[in-house]
Order: C-alpha cells, then structure tokens, then sequence
C-alpha cells in the first residue's frame, strides 16, 4: 500500500516519507543560519578618503535584506507583502578599498513587534574582521494597500537566528 505525504508548508509533496523528511531537515538547518552574500568593492563605490562610501554601506544593508527576502521568504508572503526601511544604525569599525571584499550576513534576532521587524548585518573582511554593523528596523505593508500588516509568526519564523 502506497500513502502519499504532503508538506504543504514546505511547499513539498512526495510519496516518500523519508525524502520529504530530509528535505525538512535540511531546509530547518538552512534557515537557523545566518543569510551570506559577498560583497566586492567596485572603483565608483570609492570615495576621495579611497575606501567605500557610506552611503554605499547603506545599500549593501538593503541589498542584504532584500536578497534574504527573496531567498527564504513564503512565495504567498511575498506576493503579499512588502518591506519599507524605517531605521538604519550602522557602526563603522574599518574599510575596504576598490578591488577588496567582504562578505554579509543578516539575521533577524527576535519576534516582530506589530508591523516592525529588526535586522543585524554584519560586513566581515578577509582576515575575518566585522567591520560594519548594522542594526535596522523594517515596517511591513500590504502590497496592494500600501497600508502597516502585523508581521505574522508564520511570516517572520523562516529568517529568525538566534546569534547574538
């Protein structure tokens, strides 16, 4: 006798239990890390102290969160919602310069708090150095309303990492 098992939240249906067991775990694990992406400093993000540009920083953090969205996030979640940048703390402990890298990582450290969420990147430099840190705070909307939606639990779980 053949029983079917569906993993409607993973977005997984399959006929083999063990398959659709492994996929769980290995989806579970994927998720409890941190969110990676390497960054490589381009000659226009140099400015004339010949490092990178603040204001370059600052895109990197939304590239980061955006990427982290667009990776994890529920295709039914992010049909339906959207994320405004409400606040941006960023700590400035050294550089790099054209031609170097780093490489990002984003984590969400807690429970939404209505329609706001917190956000922590952090730049690392080769030599395994934080560099920038950031700690920003995300409204959620409804993308057809533009109007605040309650970050639900079943929303916000997927990108929850405890590293601190």
């Amino acid at each position: 006798m053949v029983v079917a098992h569906r993993i409607t939240s993973a977005g997984v249906s399959s006929d083999n239990l063990a398959f659709d067991i492994l996929f769980l775990f290995a989806r579970r694990l994927l998720l409890t890390q941190p969110f990676r992406k390497i960054f490589t400093a381009a000659p226009d993000h140099i400015d004339e102290m010949g490092h990178v540009n603040n204001a370059v920083w600052v895109q990197w953090v939304q590239d980061m969160a955006t990427a982290h969205w667009d990776a994890v996030a529920d295709p039914a979640h992010a049909a339906e919602f959207v994320w405004l940048v409400t606040r941006h703390e960023i700590d400035y402990r050294g550089n790099i310069a054209a031609g170097e890298s780093v490489t990002g990582e984003t984590w969400i450290p807690g429970e939404a708090k209505g329609a706001q969420s917190a956000r922590r990147v952090d730049f690392t430099n080769d030599a395994g150095k934080v560099i920038v840190s950031a700690k920003t705070m995300w409204a959620m909307l409804h993308r057809e309303t533009g109007r605040l939606a309650r970050v639900r639990p079943e929303v916000i779980a997927p990108f929850i990492v405890n590293h601190e």
